[in-house]
């Protein structure tokens, strides 16, 4: 299996599709073509939520703001998965995690001249994850070499107290839910928590309030969310991106 991820849209996706289909019997599974937008830790956290869930494959991802610079390929061998992308930090999250405590293992691809300097996802990385799918090793690819030099991400981490937890936030995700670095296990047994000086309910699911209304909860990654049950929690809580997020109780 080929897995391909990108913040590509469309119809972009199709020529990847087409390039690894003319170089391997692979079967294909598209992931996600609506990563955020150039943002690379956000792709780096949808990455580490979504592929662990798959069988051994080879995962090309693509969120490349440095696309045409002098900015390495990479094909990092985690685990049972191989993942083939940029080198600015995207595939490092989820190859801890797909390595499961063990090695990770990074190699360098050596690409020949793109023919575009503006879409490696179709003429380096998409070739690359063909190759390296048919390869028995790495190791016995001429364009691969490994290496100890290259852009490693590490999400941040909250802050934590008795009274409170001080974070960021990691993502908002389409229906406008607000995903904290914070740990889900800071709201076991409390019925409320103050959110940047203003007291929320804190409930096991969205529907546990009326329609419109806020609240805080564990959503499905693990990490304490801000939401409105069928509405927005970006809007609700004023928060985007990368702000501070201050939790007491």
């Amino acid at each position: 299996m080929i897995t391909l991820a990108s913040d590509f849209g469309s119809p972009y996706p199709a020529a990847m599709r087409g390039v690894v289909c003319s170089r391997t019997g692979a079967r294909i599974v598209d992931v996600a073509h609506d990563l955020p937008r150039q943002d690379v830790r956000a792709g780096a956290f949808w990455l580490r939520e979504v592929l662990p869930y798959f069988p051994p494959a080879v995962h090309c991802a693509v969120v490349d703001p440095g696309v045409g610079t002098d900015r390495a390929a990479l094909v990092v061998r985690a685990g049972d998965h191989v993942l083939v992308g940029p080198d600015n930090g995207l595939l490092l999250p989820v190859a801890r995690e797909l390595a499961d405590g063990g090695e990770c293992t990074v190699f360098e691809w050596h690409a020949d001249d793109p023919a575009s300097s503006t879409f490696h996802g179709r003429d380096v990385f998409a070739p690359a994850a063909a190759a390296v799918h048919d390869a028995d090793r790495i190791e016995d690819l001429d364009r691969a070499s490994p290496t100890d030099d290259f852009v490693d991400l590490h999400l941040p981490e909250p802050e934590m107290g008795e009274d409170g937890a001080t974070g960021e936030v990691l993502v908002v995700d389409d229906f406008g839910n607000v995903v904290t670095n914070v740990p889900g296990t800071v709201l076991d047994g409390r019925d409320r928590v103050v959110v940047n000086d203003e007291s929320y309910p804190v409930v096991p699911s969205y529907a546990h309030r009326d329609p419109g209304e806020a609240l805080v909860t564990v959503a499905s990654h693990g990490n304490v969310e801000l939401a409105v049950n069928r509405g927005r929690g970006d809007e609700a809580f004023g928060l985007g991106v990368g702000e501070r997020v201050e939790l007491s109780w």
